[in-house]
């Protein structure tokens, strides 16, 4: 029996793979590579010690690595704060100094001084200082009998006091991760700088080459990175912004090698990987699969066909939809292919054979009995009260939620609650708020994506689950006639004009304006809908309460049932080491990718007809006299190569080191094929892809000019 679940728990990609004929899964804690990883690490090509990767007494390569603005990864790359890291992780700042006369997404932007960098407002990077486990203080007196309500007040209560005496009399920050579904927790201790300017990016032509229909495809040709630099006060430590600041000066920077990586060669991800569900249940991964997952894609379907007709019609809305589209087809082509993979893999099935496997472990002996031998029917009816909720929840977000007028009325949501001097201290910060708001905003276009997700949101959810607003202003007010609804809103609402709205605040009277607010039909929708999330949230709350300690019992049961096996934390966006090879993958029949390619496969997909195959004419001339400096690999200029790490995002920007901890690229997708990689891992199909550094430096020495940057860098031949 034992061999039996040894081998289904490799099957499922629940334990680390012990062959060299096989990608290596699991998102690894850099505290721990010693004790679990080190080994592996060597048979494949590392040469650095645990130490040198990382270290809380000696600089070490966590010291060059970063959160990126929240939501990305990046790396320092010079010993004067220079950072790289994806131009789609930056390219909200590219977007934000944008216009029709500067038209940075479009020419690109590179700094060729110091003084020309441009400064960023809310942008900040976060360095890990150290981090350290705290199960046994968190855990202290918490047994399988505590209470959940006690349990969770005495973790929120001892965590919160071990961020604070970890940062007392420092300028760190500090917080505290549940780990392995809350059976562990860890304290993390970071240094966040506030001052970071953008110093290059090339144009979208290169640095979001292929767009949309290239992403999360194999064979890509995309150079997806962006250059910000760091400053500090004059005491090298964070300041907020300053012309008088100065660059950074670190611990730690990547040296860059103009070698590469060849099939079977070693590489590492580090990184701050996202989230990922490794350790759901059969039941979840059908909620993804059947419902949840088909739902989203078919909404998003609508909203880009309305958005990408605009973008092509006009460069003023492709400038202001850009970002936008950019977040909303990310994850709809990601859950396509997610749910692909997990159909081909036959997710559910495994997952469910583990389950049984896991009930018969238990089965055996009393004790585990009376913890674990109802866990799965207690999933069952979890998940069977979740779904329905949880898609109410999505339409809520995507039809509701996320519409620009909802987003405006959002800002005055409390006005009925406060004081009417609280009201008028609310209206005096959002003077500049229409012309903020509305800054990215086409209206034509924005009423047409209102009326879609509408539509949607009242054909698809019926019964108890329509939000009673909806019956009320559509059906009842309107005679069910929608777009004369749709049309009212635009002709007459304060939310969806920007004089209008910039009208109501400039003359705003507490008494009078509130009532004008109330009876705003934008705001009465924004009400109906809010209030109908809350009843949703109300009960699921509770259901999504009783899964987390399901989860925590099942992870809690399958790392007894193998005790010997190294399980990996799902990731949650702390620092992580992930490893691989440089490696090939068949992602059909007859079909096998190469490794890497090269800048002739962009030339092959020009196309001045489409904005995302329009390759620069400058460009095309260095391609044409082969002027690829010191950056090509035998005549060729490599672009992207692939890579067995397991990533996931929140990875977007994340240094890919070789064996000598040198820097020879930079994470920015994976392979369409993997995308399950989040829930089931794959080695046959996982593959991250990663930008060739070389690339980046010929698009920033050759193509931009911009030499004196990579003069900054310390370069291995």
């Amino acid at each position: 029996m034992k061999k039996k679940l040894l081998w289904m728990l490799s099957l499922f990609g629940l334990l680390s793979a012990p062959m060299a004929t096989r990608a290596d899964e699991g998102m690894w804690l850099p505290l721990f590579l010693e004790t679990y990883n080190m080994e592996r690490m060597r048979e494949l090509g590392l040469k650095l010690t645990a130490e040198e990767i990382y270290s809380v007494n000696h600089h070490s390569l966590k010291d060059a690595v970063m959160i990126f603005g929240g939501g990305c990864t990046g790396e320092l790359i010079s010993d004067q704060g220079l950072l790289i890291t994806n131009h789609h992780c930056g390219f909200g700042e590219i977007q934000a100094h944008s216009t029709l006369q500067h038209d940075y997404l479009t020419d690109g932007f590179w700094a060729m001084s110091k003084a020309e960098e441009l400064p960023n407002p809310g942008l900040s990077v976060q360095f890990l200082i150290r981090m350290e486990d705290v199960t046994q203080k968190v855990l202290e007196g918490i047994d399988l009998e505590t209470p959940e309500s006690q349990r969770e007040a005495l973790i929120e209560q001892r965590t919160a006091q071990l961020a604070r005496q970890a940062t007392e009399g420092t300028h760190y920050e500090a917080y505290v991760v549940p780990f392995f579904g809350g059976n562990e927790f860890y304290l993390f201790v970071e240094e966040v700088f506030r001052d970071v300017r953008l110093v290059g990016a090339p144009p979208s032509a290169i640095g979001k080459f292929g767009g949309d229909t290239d992403n999360w495809m194999w064979p890509r040709h995309t150079g997806d990175f962006s250059l910000f630099r760091i400053y500090a006060g004059p005491d090298n430590l964070p300041a907020d912004y300053s012309p008088n600041n100065q660059p950074y000066q670190p611990r730690k920077h990547f040296p860059i090698s103009l070698t590469g990586g060849q099939p079977g060669d070693f590489t590492m991800v580090f990184g701050y990987p996202g989230s990922t569900r490794q350790y759901l249940s059969s039941y979840a991964v059908q909620s993804i699969i059947g419902t949840q997952n088909p739902n989203r894609i078919a909404i998003r379907d609508a909203k880009l066909q309305i958005i990408g007709q605009a973008m092509e019609s006009d460069p003023g809305v492709r400038i202001q939809y850009a970002a936008k589209q950019a977040g909303v087809a990310n994850a709809w082509k990601k859950w396509i292919g997610e749910s692909r993979g997990l159909e081909r893999l036959d997710a559910v099935a495994k997952k469910q054979q583990l389950e049984a496997s896991f009930l018969e472990w238990a089965k055996a002996d009393p004790n585990r009995q009376a913890l674990y031998g109802n866990l799965l029917r207690q999933y069952r009816d979890a998940y069977e009260q979740w779904t329905p909720l949880e898609l109410a929840a999505n339409y809520f977000i995507e039809c509701g939620w996320q519409l620009e007028p909802l987003q405006a009325a959002h800002r005055f949501g409390e006005f009925g609650r406060i004081s009417e001097e609280e009201q008028l201290e609310k209206i005096e910060a959002l003077a500049n708020y229409p012309a903020d708001h509305f800054k990215n905003i086409h209206l034509p276009t924005d009423q047409r994506i209102t009326r879609a997700m509408l539509q949607l949101y009242f054909q698809n959810q019926t019964g108890a689950w329509r939000p009673a607003i909806l019956e009320q202003l559509i059906q009842t007010e309107f005679k069910g006639e929608l777009d004369k609804f749709v049309d009212e809103i635009y002709r007459k609402s304060i939310f969806t004009d920007p004089a209008r709205l910039a009208a109501f605040i400039q003359n705003y009277e507490p008494s009078k304006s509130l009532k004008v607010l109330q009876k705003d039909l934008v705001f009465r929708l924004y009400e109906g809908l809010i209030n109908h999330y809350r009843q949703i949230d109300a009960q699921i709350a509770p259901i999504e309460a009783d899964i987390a300690r399901l989860d925590r019992y099942y992870i809690r049961g399958l790392r007894e049932m193998f005790p010997d096996k190294n399980f990996y934390p799902d990731a949650n966006f702390t620092l992580r080491v992930a490893y691989g090879q440089v490696a090939t993958y068949e992602p059909a029949d007859g079909v096998v990718y190469q490794t890497y390619t090269t800048l002739d496969g962009i030339m092959a997909k020009d196309n001045p007809e489409i904005y995302d195959y329009r390759v620069p004419q400058r460009l095309k001339e260095l391609h044409q006299s082969k002027d690829f400096g010191r950056y090509a690999m035998d005549g060729e200029m490599r672009v992207c190569f692939i890579a067995s790490n397991h990533t996931t995002g929140g990875n977007s920007g994340s240094p890919v080191i070789d064996g000598n901890g040198n820097l020879i690229g930079v994470n920015f997708d994976r392979c369409w094929e993997g995308t399950m990689s989040d829930i089931m891992y794959d080695p046959e199909q996982c593959r991250n892809i990663t930008l060739d550094i070389r690339y980046a430096l010929f698009i920033i020495d050759k193509f931009a000019g911009a030499g004196h940057l990579v003069q900054e860098m310390s370069i291995v031949q």
